[in-house]
């Protein structure tokens, strides 16, 4: 398939899957953005040259968080594909602490194109912090969450410069904002 085309089934199928899927923040944007934006981000720091990176960013949450199916990927996008989505899926049936050691444990060992998406699925996450926190979650919680992203991406550096130079940026910037500094 043409890499556009196949951009574009990607970009309709996630958009299909998170339809009802809105992120946690106050605004309460809808869930696709945050696709968008992550394989927006992919697609910067590759050039535009790796398209199936682009892809797997569009859909890395629809194994994890929608009734997709591995088999189903596999069918329209191949067996590539699924493969590094399934990769970067966390185990829903692990406790979320065992999810978020797992990520940790397992972030330097991903392939090439699992650790661009994952920089820039925490990218995404951590400028979200920013402009549209959780409103449930404390002072605390966001910390937290920042200190465990920024373990996450120890395990990916040396992958791309570019999105390590964003998520310090996001890093930094938000946790001076989240101290009020």
């Amino acid at each position: 398939m043409n890499p556009l085309v196949q951009f574009a089934v990607a970009l309709d199928f996630a958009a299909a899957k998170h339809t009802d899927h809105r992120r946690k923040g106050v605004r309460g944007e809808p869930y696709v953005n945050h696709l968008i934006e992550v394989g927006r981000l992919v697609a910067e720091a590759t050039n535009g040259h790796d398209p199936h990176a682009v892809v797997v960013a569009v859909l890395h949450d629809t194994l994890e968080d929608t009734d997709a199916t591995r088999e189903e990927l596999e069918e329209h996008f191949g067996a590539e594909i699924a493969s590094i989505v399934a990769e970067v899926t966390d185990d829903k049936r692990l406790t979320k602490d065992e999810r978020k050691q797992r990520q940790v444990d397992s972030a330097p060992h991903a392939s090439h194109r699992a650790k661009l998406v994952k920089l820039a699925d925490k990218i995404s996450n951590l400028r979200s912090m920013q402009t549209s926190p959780p409103n449930a979650w404390t002072l605390e919680r966001k910390i937290e969450y920042f200190e465990w992203a920024a373990r996450v991406v120890e395990g990916l550096r040396g992958t791309n410069a570019d999105l390590e130079a964003l998520f310090d940026a996001a890093y930094r910037d938000g946790l001076d904002q989240l101290r009020g500094k």
